[in-house]
């Protein structure tokens, strides 16, 4: 059944239920294939077991059945054991006595093995990765042919030591073997135990059991004993095919076979294989595409998007149940069978390789004889071949197994291209034929063909050459079925003829003849045993030694062909092999290279090299020689330079300075992002994150285990200044504080993680956030770990501690991912949604820079484009001769592992070059141009700076063991050299810190100042300026960055077998930096010519004063238009490791560059400096192949230009050097002679580095990987699998584009990309169901080092300061106005410390007619004694144009005693909001309330919303019956657990912002509450506020003002009183003792304080206070208490102030004006009513009515309200807007009235708002006598209408009795009735004396009543009346406009 799933099938009608589930995969609507097979298995434990530890190499129990193997429909009949005995061990790996019998437990333990008995290896299906120890008598065992066995079994426990067992049923019982099928020997002893040379028990042989299939073993059995082969899309895909050939190719070619078919027959072969760009170049041969006439059977099919997941319907002869990936129909065939098992640990994770997986891990079906492989293969091949099972049967393999290698990548990559069609049978599409085997080869050999002598076949390339194939000759069928609904019968295509298997061989043949025999066609007769044979044998005789790939084909078979492909080029099968290893194998492998001794042979080849002897006795003699008198051309200046500089007072280096820690404008942008991300969590409706009840927010971030990471995370916390921000630490906090807050995901991860939980538990209103950073590194599910907890403890910790349930289900922890390559964390099964993704912003959008920054970043996009052609020097290099090299000596050591031999070259390399800067110059050519130009550099960079200041080199060696060799010989040779002074060596090490010597260290002191003796650096940040080699080992970097003076990065040590896209970015962004903007950016003027290859490669020395980045000028040049240039290979100027100078460095001086431009000239365009014109003028089209091609002229020079001089210097000045690269220590020495001119001139190394990003060199195969394109314009690394450990959904996927967002890209990924089953998003949700995303969940990418941990923790700030903005409040904070006109009369309240007022003293008090209220401040003043009051007495006004200004607030924290809207919700209010989980949204029922008013003649109809929860409020006439009243307290009540009166809040516009939750402001109190709303807005109130009482008002008052609802409320609350003092009446209980009073309230009262007074005695004149917030029910609990409180008619508190002064709090009551929240006795005040029609200052109108009546108004000045500031709805809402809709014109208040019967446009506004709107802006049109006029106010009559702040008015009530100011003093200046009533006579206005030519305005509700108030009111005796003098609102007639008649005192 194949190897995919470790199970037992449920059922044996497997194939029907694959079937099926094909079909209804074909049938669903999704692409993707659902997971249908977990049905026919057993619990998921069993499949788990087969996760662990690579792949499962033996687990053959369903491949075979006896000698035979099943027939290939016959699936395994399910096995059972017998239970094992009750009570005994059923431990998988131990026996059932409980003893481990497993081999890597008890390989050194001595094992008692009986004469004539062997060790055996067996093999456990549910422990794949293990061997079981057991012995075998040998008679039992086959002999070496596979023959002799004995039938039958005797054996013996190692383990307990239990002996006899006859039947291997009965000993596999006892192993505890648990396998599915019947147990035989033959299947489960699989290897010999063999003992090495310490003693140690190890797997030797296999037991070659006859007619077993013979599996090929790798070259150490010990090195790898189990290789799980990547997925071969891994390895990316090669160029899909450009729909124009490119240059050099032709498109097609005139048939050269006719009899291969008719000529009309193509498939399109050009299109498939044309000129193609395959592993990044040009096919190197200009190859005729040869388009035969080759067809495929009628008409192939398919279409890239269904994973074919099993058989086709008609069973294709290569598959069987057995076969490759028959069983991994969960998951869809990429390219190979994506294992579904594979490596648990970070440490095992499988390696990508080119290819992918191969060889033994898969079982190949096998037929006919056994081929043996020769004994002697490896030693003659130099490499081990690797062999691709194709089609058909695949022979038996037996010999010498370890020197070959057996895939099925090949089989299983032409079986899913074969499924591409199945996809459009829903459309009827059933002719569409898939593309024959036939052609599938032809293609295949095309393929191999082209491929250059460098490259490596990648199975990718192949998909998509047979998908764009079948594409092409299926063109028009797709678009019609893609189009088209579906046809009951497609049209027939045109019948074509088929390639026949007959004519395959000769067309292969014609094919391969033309390269060279780099391709070899075998063809066989009878099978392919016979070709293999033949190939065995031709590579024995060694005449494939040209040959890469052999093409073995057996078209005998009628029905269909056989066919394999070995690949026996030595470069290729190399890398093949080795792509085969899991890093932990990779590891391993190496290690035991190093220890067994096997690199001596290496050493002692490159000791042989050199013909002076060895390389070490040269050190030796050069140390000898210059030992005591170091040349003084070498010693260091800067050793000593930089005191004697300080002292001499000659300039020191300015260029050395720190970054400052500064957030940029991209930083605080994607922090922003972050914030709005978060903020839209909590605004959805799932309420998954309540940010209203957090107070403050914490951290911790979550790091990989690297020392420096975890260092320089703690700096970055240190400097952010975050923890001082968000409270959690105070100002002089230490390195531990801040320790705790980043945790290091090792070994003691665990607990702190913990304490971290138990804090967020016992927080609950602190929001904790979870930082991931780094977070694409461990992705192992912590199943894999629990089911083997012995393997590393840190695996899957990363899933352990962030994905517990505690910190799912914690409603207070945020997790944010962070990473620069999230594609494993964007699968289909990831938890975190896609709306929840925060990517980095883009730079530029449509050319605009978004965020202006000083520096840009410069990131591997960027390092592309500099390969680019046009560009100064490339940023990305390889190096050629290192290359060379390495394949050299992998040929010449074909055992030793390729990292190995390219570490030793590489340290080779730099061992010669700093010998050759030291003085030994021979030892040039034993090392690289390139290796000689970076250790020039970082050898002489000390010296150009007066401060010694040098460059860091980062030399990558992934693998610690290697690295830690490369170290030691480097510090060795530096130390023989006399170099310890010049450079440092560092190794970093994840899992150590940095050291460094005491010199560099006392250097780096200076340079940063720092004065503590213990300092150390600890970040390679610190390490600013040092000149030092960094050996950065660990097989991946862990988010460590390095300082700005990087100037070289040497990647050529990476391993370029793991080709995954997140491993090479991972990598290549180690580079990444950001470049000073001020940089000359542009590109470079010089000519064409100069911009050969050979210009850019020219300089080794004075490289650095070359490279120039280019920026601005790449977004305008196309990139299709330009050629890219191959010759980037540094060295393809022939310098071979032994190339000797060539003749062009010498010529003529005129040819070096000329003494030109001065300095600052030279930096804007530098001048070329190098090789001679000859060499420039090669330009890019002479040199097509240069990479490959013979060596040129041109050998690379080294011209040792001096540094440029000040610009005022003359040229003759200069020195100029032109010399081959050995003369550049005499050159460098030259110059140092020069003295004090030439240092002054040098530039320091660090000025450069803030300019330019490092060069990068990169292995050869990487580097074409990176840099070429594939059809989509992308980097080719692009289309590479994202991460180890996903896979992809399908083979056959669109590429990604270029054109792609990182959004879309994301949604690319999660489409078509799944996590393997080790991932720890494997088993988390059904695939698309939107509710598996984790909703507190975030992921923050970005590209490397461009600065996401400031962005993360900037977002901390922004976040605490929301949350504290949330507990923030704006309230109103402005001074009482007019305070200096308050009368100064000789009554006070002078009783300072009564808590109530004195009934009797405070009737004594005046009534303040003054208002104080702020927001009054543009209101008329009022009038109440005689005085001349000059205008700027008024205080400071503000100016006209001020009036609209934003009135002034001061932010409040919210005390626990706070109102609130409806954003607020806590636990303890959810009950009261109606909103509790627990209750179900509370139920209203809606009652009708009349009654009659007199004043208005007709009786009022209101509707009060009763929720049931507050019914008890109210008296019913029955249960659910008519409502009848409110209930009342009595004034005698005493108790506190309720407030008595009743608030009503009206309100409109503010349904989600009225402060409406009293909850806490009652502190929990009993309460009644009312909301009165307008009728149109009930049902949004009724939305937000189900919990609470509405009183709706009629329809009638939908547009009226705040009046209306005032005097409704008013008008209820006293019918309420009289029904409730009749209902308790009956009860006993007098009128009198009822409650009278009632709360209004506004909407915007947020919180209210109490002024504690301290007096410092009875009449004393000193006191003190102090305010503090309460709550409203202890204000409203004091006030009800008041003594006499029934004969107070208003109460009211002050406006709060923070400049509230002591004279405001001195006395502690006042009589005077109360606003905003009023205590209303509505019994008292029965008679006065508040205005119904009135929108504006409805409360000054009704307080000086009250106060006329005779009625006492009271503030409680110690009482304060705060207001909040809200912005929307209350009086805003209403908008004058004119009743013509298309009117455009702004209406100004000039407009708001008209004449009447004019054509003026009406205004859709009430007549009262525009009356009162107009008066307040121009009433001076009306009163002109009275502006600014004080002393002379406008008589106002029985009502206060605001006419402006320039206007005073002077109150009078015409009632009888009433209380009014004396006015016989005054002369006024005007005369205002509005709406005057009956009250109003002729005799009543004739007590008031008026200004000669002072104005009257009469308003009245119609033209008629206007004329008959003038008549009874005899007005035309004092007042002259004109016609004109007529108005009215601008209101139409149906709207009943308002009339004015104005006239003049006579």
């Amino acid at each position: 059944m194949g190897n995919s799933y470790a199970g037992q099938l449920k059922t044996t009608r497997f194939e029907e239920v694959l079937h099926n589930s094909i079909e209804a995969s074909l049938r669903s609507n999704s692409l993707v294939p659902r997971p249908v097979f977990s049905q026919l298995y057993l619990e998921a434990e069993q499949q788990l077991s087969a996760l662990e530890g690579g792949s499962r190499v033996e687990n053959e129990e369903e491949e075979e059945e006896g000698e035979g193997g099943l027939e290939q429909n016959c699936p395994p009949n399910p096995y059972q054991m017998h239970p094992p005995p009750e009570g005994c061990c059923t431990t998988d790996g131990f026996c059932q006595a409980g003893k481990d019998l497993r081999l890597v437990s008890i390989s050194s333990e001595p094992i008692d093995v009986p004469a004539g008995f062997l060790l055996v290896g067996a093999k456990s299906p549910s422990l794949p990765d293990h061997l079981l120890v057991c012995a075998v008598d040998k008679r039992f065992l086959p002999d070496d042919d596979g023959h002799n066995a004995l039938l039958g079994f005797s054996g013996n426990c190692v383990g307990c030591g239990k002996k006899g067992f006859c039947y291997f049923t009965e000993f596999s019982s006892h192993m505890n073997l648990k396998v599915t099928t019947q147990p035989k020997k033959q299947k489960h002893l699989k290897y010999y135990l063999i003992r090495n040379a310490q003693g140690a028990l190890t797997k030797g042989p296999l037991i070659c059991w006859k007619g077993s299939e013979l599996r090929s073993r790798q070259a150490s059995a010990s090195a790898c004993s189990s290789s799980l082969f990547p997925p071969l899309e891994s390895s990316g895909l090669p160029a899909p095919f450009p729909s124009e050939p490119g240059p050099g190719t032709t498109s097609s070619v005139p048939l050269g076979a006719p009899q291969a078919g008719p000529a009309s027959d193509h498939v399109s072969l050009t299109a498939a294989v044309g000129p193609a760009v395959f592993n990044g170049k040009d096919s190197p041969k200009h190859q005729p595409l040869v388009k035969h006439s080759l067809s495929a059977a009628p008409r192939p099919s398919a279409l890239g998007i269904l994973s074919n997941s099993g058989p086709p319907k008609k069973r294709h002869k290569g598959w069987s149940p057995e076969s490759p990936s028959a069983a991994d129909g969960g998951y869809p065939q990429g390219g190979g069978n994506r294992a579904k098992y594979e490596s648990t640990g970070v440490t095992c994770m499988p390696q990508v390789g080119l290819v992918g997986p191969a060889s033994v891990t898969f079982p190949v079906v096998a037929s006919g004889e056994p081929v043996s492989v020769p004994d002697n293969l490896l030693k003659i091949c130099k490499a081990k071949p690797v062999i691709f099972k194709g089609h058909g049967h695949f022979p038996y393999l037996c010999g010498n197994l370890n020197d070959v290698i057996v895939s099925p990548l090949l089989y299983t990559c032409y079986r899913n291209s074969q499924s591409i069609s199945r996809v459009y049978g829903q459309y009827g599409a059933s002719t569409i034929q898939p593309i024959s085997e036939e052609m599938q080869l032809l293609l295949t050999v095309y393929y191999l063909v082209q491929l250059a002598a460098d490259q490596v076949p990648l199975m990718e390339d192949l998909e998509q050459i047979f998908l764009r194939s079948w594409r092409e000759s299926h063109l028009t069928e797709i678009r019609q079925y893609q189009q088209a609904p579906p046809q009951p019968i497609p049209p027939a295509p045109g019948a074509v003829a088929p390639v026949t298997s007959a004519q395959l061989p000769w067309l292969a043949g014609l094919a391969a003849s033309s390269c060279n025999d780099s391709v070899h066609i075998i063809e066989c007769t009878y099978s392919l045993a016979e070709g293999l044979s033949e190939m065995f044998r031709l590579l024995i005789e060694g005449k494939l030694a040209k040959t890469n790939y052999v093409v073995i084909i057996c078209a005998c078979r009628s029905a269909a062909i056989d066919s394999c492909i070995a690949v026996t080029g030595k470069y290729q099968a190399r890398i093949l092999s080795e792509s085969l290893l899991t890093p932990a194998e990779y590891q391993k492998e190496v290690n035991s290279e190093l220890v067994t001794g096997k690199v001596d042979s290496l050493g002692a080849f490159f000791s042989t090299l050199c013909p002076e002897g060895d390389i070490d006795i040269l050190l030796d003699k050069f140390h000898q020689e210059n030992q005591g008198q170091i040349s003084s051309s070498l010693t260091a200046s800067s050793v000593t330079k930089s005191a004697s500089l300080d002292v001499g007072g000659t300039r020191l280096c300015t260029s050395y300075r720190l970054e400052p820690h500064c957030i940029r404008p991209f930083q605080l942008a994607v922090a922003q992002k972050l914030l709005s991300h978060v903020c839209s969590i909590a605004d959805s409706s799932t309420q998954h994150l309540d940010l209203g009840s957090f107070e403050k927010v914490d951290f911790l971030i979550c790091i990989p285990p690297s020392e420096v990471t975890y260092q320089q995370t703690l700096l970055h916390v240190w400097h952010s200044g975050v923890l001082l921000e968000l409270g959690l630490e105070k100002e002089h906090m230490t390195k531990q504080r801040v320790e705790q807050y980043v945790l290091k995901l090792d070994a003691e991860a665990q607990t702190k993680f913990k304490s971290f939980l138990q804090n967020s538990f016992q927080n609950p209103h602190t929001l904790f956030v979870l930082i991931h950073d780094h977070a694409h590194w461990d992705l192992v599910s912590s199943t894999v770990h629990d089911l083997y907890s012995q393997s590393d403890p840190s695996v899957g910790l990363v899933d352990r501690l962030l994905n517990c349930k505690e910190v799912k289900e914690a409603p207070n922890i945020v997790v944010l991912h962070v990473t620069s390559f999230p594609y494993a964390l964007q699968t289909q099964h990831t938890l975190i949604s896609p709306y929840n993704e925060i990517h980095w912003p883009a730079s530029y959008s449509n050319g605009v820079d978004l965020y202006p920054e000083n520096k840009k970043y410069f990131g591997l996009s960027e390092f592309i484009e500099s390969t680019l052609s046009g560009h100064s020097l490339p940023l990305l290099r390889y190096d050629s001769s290192f290359e060379a090299m390495v394949t050299a000596l992998g040929k010449r050591f074909p055992r030793l592992h390729s990292a190995v031999i390219r570490t030793f070259v590489l340290v080779q390399h730099y061992t010669a070059a700093m010998m050759a800067v030291s003085g030994l110059s021979q030892m040039k050519n034993y090392t690289s141009v390139e290796t000689l130009e970076i250790t020039q550099n970082l050898i002489n960079s000390p010296k150009q700076c007066p401060c010694g200041h040098g460059l860091m080199v980062l030399l990558r060696v992934p693998c610690s063991p290697l690295a830690a060799v490369a170290y030691e010989r480097l510090a060795h040779v530096r130390a023989r050299l006399a170099l310890e002074e010049h450079f440092e060596i560092i190794l970093g090490n994840p899992s150590s810190g940095i050291t460094i010597g005491k010199h560099f260290l006392k250097q780096l002191k200076m340079w940063q100042k720092i004065e503590d003796a213990e300092w150390r650096p600890q970040t390679y940040l610190e390490l600013e300026g040092l000149p030092c080699i960094l050996i950065f080992s660990g097989m991946d970097p862990h988010g460590e960055s390095l300082p700005r003076s990087l100037r070289y990065c040497d990647l050529r040590l990476i391993n370029s077998s793991c080709l995954v896209r997140t491993a090479l970015e991972q990598e290549l962004g180690l580079a990444a930096y950001f470049v000073s903007s001020e940089a000359p950016l542009e590109k470079r003027a010089r000519s064409e010519a100069l911009e050969s290859d050979a210009e850019k490669l020219s300089s080794t020395d004075n490289e650095d004063e070359e490279l120039v980045t280019e920026g601005s000028t790449s977004e305008k040049r196309s990139p299709v238009k330009r050629e890219r240039s191959r010759s980037h290979d540094s060295a393809s100027s022939s310098l071979s490791s032994k190339a000797s100078s060539s003749a062009r460095c010498g010529e003529s001086p005129a040819q070096a560059p000329p003494a030109g431009p001065s300095r600052g000239d030279r930096a804007r365009s530098p001048q070329p400096c190098g090789p001679a014109e000859e060499g420039r003028a090669l330009g890019e089209r002479q040199w097509p192949r240069a990479g490959r091609g013979p060596p040129s002229v041109i050998s690379r020079c080294s011209p040792g230009l001096a540094p440029q001089p000040e610009p005022g210097l003359k040229t003759s000045q200069w020195s100029i050097q032109v010399s081959v690269p050995s003369s550049s220590s005499s050159g460098s020495s030259a110059m140092h002679a020069a003295g004090p001119l030439v240092l002054q001139a040098a530039q320091c190394s660090m000025t450069k580095a803030c300019r330019r990003p490092p060069v990068v060199f990169l292995p050869k195969l990487v580097y074409d990987m990176v840099t070429s394109t594939d059809g989509s314009g992308l980097p080719k690394a692009a289309s590479l699998l994202p991460s180890h450990s996903v896979m992809w959904a399908s083979s056959f996927r669109p590429l990604l584009s270029k054109t792609m967002t990182s959004t879309e890209q994301s949604l690319y990924y999660r489409q078509w990309t799944v996590p393997r089953p080790s991932h720890m998003d494997y088993g988390s949700r059904a695939e698309g169901r939107v509710d598996g995303f984790h909703p507190r969940r975030l992921l923050l990418s970005g590209p490397p080092q461009i600065g996401k941990t400031g962005a993360y923790l900037q977002f901390l700030s922004i976040l605490s300061r929301m949350l504290i903005r949330l507990t923030e409040v704006d309230v109103y904070d402005e001074e009482e106005i007019n305070i200096n006109l308050r009368e100064e009369s000789d009554w006070h309240y002078l009783q300072l410390s009564d808590p109530w007022p004195d009934l009797e003293l405070f009737k004594k008090l005046p009534f303040d007619y003054i208002i104080h209220d702020p927001k009054y401040e543009d209101a008329s003043l009022i009038c109440s004694h005689h005085q001349g009051i000059k205008s700027e007495d008024r205080g400071t006004r503000r100016k006209p144009e001020d009036l609209y200004v934003r009135r002034q607030t001061a932010r409040m924290r919210l005390s626990k005693y706070a109102a609130y809207n409806t954003y607020h919700h806590c636990e303890q209010c959810h009950q009261y909001m109606g909103f509790h989980p627990r209750y179900q949204l509370y139920e209203s029922t809606l009652h009708a309330f009349a009654f009659s008013y007199s004043m208005l003649g007709e009786e009022i109809q209101l509707h009060f919303i009763i929720p049931k929860s507050k019914e008890h409020h109210f008296v019913f006439s029955q249960p659910g019956g008519q409502l009848e009243s409110m209930r009342l307290p009595l004034v005698t009540d005493k108790s506190h657990e309720y407030i008595k009166s009743p608030t009503f809040t009206p309100t409109t516009g503010r349904h989600e912002h009225g402060l409406f939750n009293l909850y806490h402001a009652m502190d929990g109190a009993s309460h009644l509450h009312v909301l009165v709303v307008k009728e149109y807005e009930m049902a949004i109130y009724k939305k937000y506020w189900p919990n609470h009482i509405m009183l709706v008002l009629p329809s009638i008052f939908n547009s009226a003002g705040v009046g209306a609802a005032h005097f409704l409320i008013k008008e209820l609350s006293y019918h309420n009183l009289e029904l409730e003092r009749n209902r308790q009446e009956e009860l006993g209980i007098k009128p009198q003792d009822i409650w009278p009073f009632i709360v209004i309230s506004d909407d915007s009262c947020v919180m209210w304080n109490v002024l504690d007074v301290d007096c410092g005695g009875e009449r004393s004149r000193e006191f003190s206070w102090s305010e503090r917030n309460v709550s409203l029910k202890h204000v409203m609990q004091h006030i009800e208490a008041s003594p006499s409180i029934t004969h107070y008619a208003l109460i009211g508190m002050r406006k709060w102030s923070s400049k509230t002064g002591s004279r405001e709090v001195r006395e502690p009551f006042s009589r005077c004006h109360v606003h905003d929240f009023i205590i209303l006795n509505v019994d008292l005040t029965q008679n006065v009513q508040y205005n119904q029609n009135r929108f504006m200052c409805d409360d000054v109108d009704f307080n000086l009515r009250v106060h006329s009546a005779g009625l006492l108004l009271c503030r409680f000045n110690r009482f304060s309200v705060m207001k909040k500031q809200i912005a929307v709805g209350g009086h805003r809402s209403f908008h004058i807007t004119s009743k013509v809709s298309d009117s455009p014109m702004a209406i100004v208040p000039a407009q708001y009235i008209c004449a009447p019967d004019s054509k003026h446009t009406f205004l859709a506004a009430p007549a009262q708002l525009l009356l009162e709107k107009f008066l307040q802006h121009h009433s001076h049109r009306f009163f002109p006598l009275s502006l600014k006029n004080h002393g002379h106010p406008v008589l106002s009559v029985d009502c206060y209408l605001n006419l402006g702040s320039q206007i005073s008015v002077c109150y009078v009530s015409s009632r009888p009795h009433s209380l009014n100011v004396s006015c016989s003093d005054f002369l006024f200046s005007g005369l205002l009735l509005y709406l005057c009533d009956s009250f109003v006579g002729a005799a009543f206005l004739k007590k008031f004396h008026f200004l000669k030519g002072a104005t009257l305005c009469v308003i009245c509700q119609d033209r008629n009543s206007l004329r008959q108030t003038v008549v009874r009111l005899e007005l035309e005796d004092e007042w002259q009346f004109r016609l004109r003098d007529e108005f009215q609102t601008a209101n139409a007639k149906e709207d009943r406009p308002l009339f004015f008649l104005t006239g003049r005192h006579i």
